[in-house]
């Protein structure tokens, strides 16, 4: 009938609208350190089955094909693409990139415990090296006073050259957290992931080893947001909007003949 199409068209809205909002935050942060973008999936709705393959078409024949009616479309999921951002120089010392796979490891207020690719680190009054929300790295790292420059290795050594004193001072190891399944992983405000049962639980290591990424120091890895791919895709995303649309347009335009004849 109709009105069936009315509703399946409604499901295409529905579904390019909150594709388009994926692309829109997408093309939004495409100059957030460490984003990475997402990607819509789509899934089909259930089918109405009027006839099924296979099914007697006679005491002697059986139907080659069946008759099945869809009942639109929705939003399966989204997934976060994470591939490789282009690492940037900043020359800060406290700025780090992860070449290759991993998260850095925050304490969160609460207890909880968030992990970022954003390794646009400062030094507290205290002198711990946190977030530019405040919250702590872990390992916890103390810069003690009286440091005039602070070295981090590619596998995570933290050193500060103390004034006064000839030999660089070791305060820690950075650790980099990876997980079984990192698309698991649960996306929340300011470029944290927070673990989840899909992610499968953090497993700490060293920079460098079993497929964690090397630490860059003085360096950002950039969103990998490619503009031109969101510009395709948005367009993409207009034209299956405009064509569910009219579609909606046309069966209002059969309904009204349709009563207008009846």
């Amino acid at each position: 009938m109709p009105t069936a199409a009315l509703h399946v068209a409604r499901t295409g809205l529905d579904a390019q609208g909150a594709r388009m909002r994926v692309i829109a935050n997408n093309l939004a942060n495409v100059g957030t350190t460490g984003f990475k973008r997402d990607r819509a999936n789509f899934a089909t709705l259930a089918y109405q089955d009027a006839r099924v393959a296979g099914q007697q078409s006679s005491t002697e024949t059986a139907y080659a094909t069946g008759l099945n009616l869809g009942s639109g479309v929705s939003v399966q999921s989204t997934t976060r693409i994470e591939t490789q951002g282009v690492l940037q120089t900043t020359g800060n010392s406290l700025d780090l990139a992860l070449d290759g796979d991993g998260y850095f490891q925050i304490q969160l207020p609460g207890g909880k415990l968030g992990y970022t690719r954003a390794g646009n680190f400062s030094r507290s009054a205290e002198g711990q090296l946190v977030t530019s929300q405040g919250y702590q790295v872990l390992p916890p790292i103390q810069i003690p006073e009286g440091t005039t420059q602070v070295t981090i290795s590619d596998d995570g050594i933290v050193s500060a050259s103390i004034a006064g004193q000839t030999e660089a001072q070791q305060l820690g190891q950075l650790s980099i957290a990876s997980f079984a399944n990192p698309a698991g992983l649960q996306a929340s405000s300011n470029n944290f992931m927070l673990e989840t049962g899909a992610s499968g639980v953090a497993q700490l290591g060293v920079a460098g080893e079993n497929g964690r990424g090397h630490i860059k120091q003085g360096m950002l890895e950039g969103s990998n947001v490619n503009i031109v791919q969101e510009l395709v895709d948005m367009i993409e995303t207009q034209r299956g909007y405009e064509i569910n649309s009219k579609m909606i347009s046309a069966v209002d335009e059969m309904l009204r003949n349709a009563n207008q004849t009846l």
